[in-house]
C-alpha cells in the first residue's frame, strides 16, 4: 500500500559507522554481493553507498567505534531475501559470526506473520537479519 503522506516513500538506505572501513566494505561487497554505487572522502571521512540488490542502499561511514553502544550503530538491519539459509551461509563464509541460525517461526502479530529468519554479527559488530515472509 502506498504511503499517502509521503509520495513515493520507500526504503532508500540505512547508514552505519564502521570501525574498519575497508573490511566492512569487503564484507558487504565481496561477501554479500552488494554493488558499490559511490565512494567519497578520505581517511576517517570516507564513505560509500552500496546497492543491496533491489535499489535499496547501505551507506557506510569510516570512523566508527568497535565498541559502539546500542543505538550508536542501529539495533539490526533486516535484508529481505527469498533464501535466508543461503544468505546466512554467505555471511558466515565472509567472516560474520552466528547470532541465530535460520529459523522458521510465526511472529505473534495479529494476524500471525510466518517468517524464516536468521541473524549474524557482521565483522564490524553490526547485527544483520536475513528475512523472508512465508
Amino acid at each position: 500500500m502506498a504511503n499517502m503522506k509521503i509520495p513515493g516513500a520507500g526504503s532508500h538506505h540505512i547508514a552505519i559507522s564502521a570501525a574498519d572501513f575497508d573490511r566492512t566494505i569487503e564484507f558487504y561487497t565481496e561477501g554479500l554481493g552488494m554493488r558499490p554505487v559511490a565512494r567519497w572522502g578520505e581517511g576517517g571521512g570516507r564513505a560509500a553507498l552500496l546497492d543491496i540488490g533491489d535499489g535499496t542502499h547501505m551507506e557506510i561511514f569510516a570512523g566508527g567505534s568497535a565498541d559502539a553502544q546500542r543505538g550508536e550503530k542501529f539495533v539490526h538491519f533486516a535484508i529481505r531475501t527469498t533464501d535466508p539459509d543461503a544468505a546466512f551461509g554467505a555471511a558466515i563464509a565472509a567472516g560474520a559470526k552466528e547470532k541465530m541460525p535460520p529459523t522458521t517461526l510465526d511472529i505473534p502479530a495479529d494476524p500471525p506473520l510466518p517468517v524464516r529468519i536468521a541473524f549474524v554479527f557482521a565483522p564490524g559488530g553490526e547485527v544483520l537479519e536475513f528475512f523472508q515472509t512465508l
